[in-house]
């Protein structure tokens, strides 16, 4: 069982009030206002458990820091290649990614992350 922390689930609640996808920079100048006290090292390693255990998600991004998310559901997420926003991705039916990429595999697949990258709707406009 893990330990109660007051600071793990004040990162948890400030993540559940967030849709866009903080780096752990923001996540800490953040939860400092709460915990002056508190180091950057401290954030990340909150951060790190949180993922591991599923109360969310870490996104690597491959642009810039690692990104992390409140909402530990599955779900699929967009990235901006031009401002390198995180956004939401509302998709339904994918779930057949699963069987596709198992037909020619010995394993078993359990589960897949998938990005996708373009332009957000404010890049978009500026380059229009």
């Amino acid at each position: 069982m893990l330990k109660y922390s007051r600071q793990r689930e004040s990162i948890k609640n400030f993540l559940a009030t967030r849709y866009d996808h903080p780096t752990a920079e923001t996540v800490y100048v953040n939860i400092k206002k709460e915990f002056p006290n508190i180091s950057l090292g401290t954030v990340y390693r909150n951060l790190s458990l949180l993922a591991e255990i599923g109360e969310i998600q870490k996104l690597s991004t491959g642009i810039g820091p690692d990104r992390f998310d409140g909402n530990p559901a599955p779900h699929y997420h967009f990235i901006c290649n031009c401002c390198g926003e995180v956004l939401d991705l509302d998709v339904n039916g994918l779930d057949h990614i699963n069987i596709l990429a198992g037909q020619n595999f010995d394993g078993e697949i359990e589960g897949h992350i998938t990005y996708f990258y373009g332009k957000c709707p404010d890049c978009k406009q500026i380059t229009s």
